[in-house]
């Protein structure tokens, strides 16, 4: 069962955007206001609805909604593209009694096409006659383009004064390489919170997590994080209680980011890279995302071929700093690369079984540095060429 946070109402409705049959826009709403974080992409090219998102967020720190679509990114629109955002959040405002700046936008699917607000006008009265009828699994199925299931994560805190809820809903399986902080994350929660603080772990939470993924390299011009907490659930969180809060953030943004990578498009692994012994983090995160990036290594887990060259290879080109003859690597905690050449071993049969499941480890070890990063990768396959070669067709 999805566990949903108090004083959240959820609506979808089928508008046509790009899909048939199915709903492809989405609202959240909050019956009462609830202090707003956001991390945005780093992309220059930004989105319609990242700009106005944080233009409304430079202004106040609580928001009521969000309005999320699929099918058309309204990026790379121009002038005509910003305004059909901001009239596509009025439309919805005037309809729900709000003020200005109430709602939050955000969008995903093709870069360059815009909005046809003939379609938003038809929606948005729907919209407003299905809020509350809406289960959070329905919003999740939504939003998705080339995902091939909706993902969301859940989990309740017991705290001094009561217990809270957390809710995540995302969407992502290629162009998935966040750096904010193509894809979406909400976070809901119905605890009171202290503004700055719940900004500052937003930020702290999505770079264990959304941040420290990639699929394929690439950063989406519409990617953002928007984490909500209305405290509906009339609970406050004191400062000694706050780690604790930001430790249920974290877990939450890290299943989401997980299942991400899990859907990755045309993916069959999810692969855990983690570098120890590096100079320092900075060291440690260019040699994983190196590796994770490589298509080369990408391919060969994919083949499930224990392939240790490709993996010190792109170590080799990654910038970082170590002595060769001191890196050790391992496959699922088996070494099988150290002291500048391979380990002897029947490395095919012995790494066999490992390389079938789904999830497989690559440790790398650079030295004796305190420098470590752990990044979440995907394998290569013949569908990634498929889906992302047909995307517009």
């Amino acid at each position: 069962m999805v566990l949903v946070p108090k004083g959240y109402l959820f609506a979808t409705v089928g508008a046509g955007f790009k899909y048939q049959d199915r709903d492809d826009l989405a609202f959240i709403f909050s019956q009462s206001p609830a202090s707003t974080a956001a991390v945005f992409t780093k992309n220059r090219f930004q989105a319609a609805p990242i700009l106005v998102a944080k233009e409304i967020l430079e202004r106040r720190t609580e928001v009521r909604g969000i309005l999320v679509n699929a099918g058309q990114a309204n990026a790379c629109t121009g002038e005509a593209g910003y305004k059909n955002c901001r009239q596509t959040l009025q439309m919805l405002r005037e309809l729900l009694a709000l003020g200005e700046d109430e709602i939050l936008p955000a969008s995903t699917g093709v870069i360059g096409e815009q909005f046809d607000l003939e379609k938003w006008k038809k929606a948005i009265p729907e919209l407003k006659s299905a809020l509350g009828r809406a289960e959070p699994v329905q919003v999740a199925k939504a939003i998705m383009t080339t995902d091939t299931f909706p993902k969301l994560s859940w989990k309740r805190l017991d705290l001094r004064e009561g217990q809270i809820t957390f809710l995540g809903l995302a969407k992502g399986a290629g162009m998935i390489c966040p750096d904010m902080a193509t894809m979406l994350g909400f976070v809901l929660c119905d605890a009171q919170v202290d503004p700055e603080w719940w900004a500052k772990s937003l930020r702290e939470a999505v770079d264990a997590s959304f941040n420290a993924i990639t699929v394929d390299g690439d950063t989406s011009t519409n990617d953002c994080v928007l984490a909500l907490a209305n405290g509906e659930a009339r609970v406050r969180v004191h400062p000694d209680e706050q780690g604790l809060v930001s430790n249920a953030l974290q877990e939450v943004c890290q299943d989401l980011a997980y299942q991400i990578v899990q859907d990755a498009e045309g993916g069959t692994k999810v692969i855990h890279i983690q570098v120890t012994g590096a100079k320092d983090e900075a060291q440690a995160e260019v040699a994983a995302r190196t590796i994770g990036h490589s298509p080369l290594v990408k391919t060969a887990l994919y083949g499930q071929d224990p392939n240790w060259g490709r993996i010190v290879a792109a170590l080799g080109r990654s910038g970082a700093e170590f002595d060769p003859d001191q890196v050790r690597v391992e496959i699922a905690g088996i070494t099988i690369f150290a002291q500048g050449q391979p380990v002897k071993m029947d490395i095919d049969n012995i790494l066999a079984r490992h390389l079938r499941k789904q999830d497989v480890h690559i440790q790398v070890c650079l030295g004796s540095g305190p420098g470590e990063y752990t990044l979440l990768s995907s394998d290569l396959t013949e569908e990634y060429v498929r889906i992302n070669a047909c995307y517009r067709t």
